[in-house]
């Protein structure tokens, strides 16, 4: 099996790891890993490196993304989604009285970047244990804020019930940012509380989830990204002659003038170092008018059955 990069749609019910699963059994390789964990209850795009690309997923799990979501005001859970037990509920006048005027301030004051604290039910980590691991052997988890980036935060449209209030959100937002927890905040804001009831995924970075596979149907070999157009999408890219592929694949230091003209490097100063055979070389960065790789990326190599990177 070739090396590259996988877009998923990932469906409902199932966990990242799930995906993953199926995918080795698909691939014929352990050595397959994602990018950016989906709860089983979110659909959406899930990115996943097979063989020697999942080297790349290290920089796609900080890229920002893009999410359609539901919430659902006048309630509040203990996840901050529809998959927890409910815990309060407001009376139908309060949730009916609150206005647009209110909800749009409410939207504007999570935009931007602002503090955030994480679902006590996260992934993180508290001293070595997942945070809904605690929470879910009945211990009490206070995670800390931490800085997050909401780029945009849209209500699509709205839909009043008796008691309820569901908003359809479209959310750019940084790695990290938890729209659980946005939905929570909101409610909060508005006195009425709030939780999540639906959420799919629909970008990471330059990757889009109209170019991702359905699970049930997914094709590992014919759905491959290579790893030049993977890295290429994520720095900018740089054509190599032979002489200096082999150089650059040997760890040596080659010219920067002789790379001709050069867009501006991506994040961590990196470009993507592409051979004329079109085989991705590595990430290369400039230092002092001097390339060198920063990450070799090896030719695609036979079938690892016995493990390697993984979820």
């Amino acid at each position: 099996m070739s090396s590259g990069i996988l877009l998923v749609d990932k469906p409902q019910g199932i966990t990242s790891h799930d995906v993953v699963a199926r995918t080795r059994r698909l691939a014929g390789t352990r050595r397959v890993g994602h990018a950016g964990t989906l709860d089983p209850m979110a659909t959406g795009l899930l990115i996943l490196g097979v063989n020697a690309s999942t080297r790349l997923l290290t920089y796609v799990v900080g890229l920002d993304k893009e999410y359609l979501a539901t919430i659902r005001l006048g309630s509040t859970t203990t996840t901050d989604d529809a998959e927890g037990d409910l815990v309060n509920t407001a009376s139908p006048d309060a949730v009916s009285a609150a206005s647009e005027a209110a909800i749009a301030a409410g939207v504007h004051a999570l935009t931007g970047a602002i503090s955030q604290v994480p679902s006590s039910v996260s992934a993180i980590k508290v001293d070595g244990k997942r945070a809904y691991a605690l929470v879910r052997s009945g211990e009490e988890v206070v995670l800390k804020s931490r800085p997050v980036t909401v780029s945009s935060f849209d209500v699509l449209e709205r839909r009043d019930a008796a008691g309820t209030i569901d908003l359809d959100v479209r959310v750019v937002c940084s790695s990290g940012t938890y729209i659980r927890a946005l939905a929570r905040d909101l409610g909060s804001a508005l006195g009425i509380g709030g939780h999540l009831t639906a959420l799919r995924r629909t970008r990471i970075g330059p990757f889009d989830i109209a170019d991702a596979s359905r699970l049930a149907e997914l094709d590992v070999a014919a759905s491959l990204l290579p790893p030049a157009a993977a890295a290429s999408a994520l720095f900018p890219p740089v054509a190599l002659t032979e002489a200096q592929a082999v150089d650059l694949g040997h760890g040596k230091r080659v010219d920067a003038a002789g790379l001709g003209d050069l867009d501006e490097p991506g994040p961590d100063g990196l470009y993507a170092a592409v051979a004329p055979n079109n085989h991705l070389v590595g990430l290369l960065r400039i230092t002092d008018g001097v390339a060198k790789s920063a990450v070799n990326f090896p030719p695609d190599e036979a079938t690892d059955a016995a493990g390697g990177p993984g979820a």
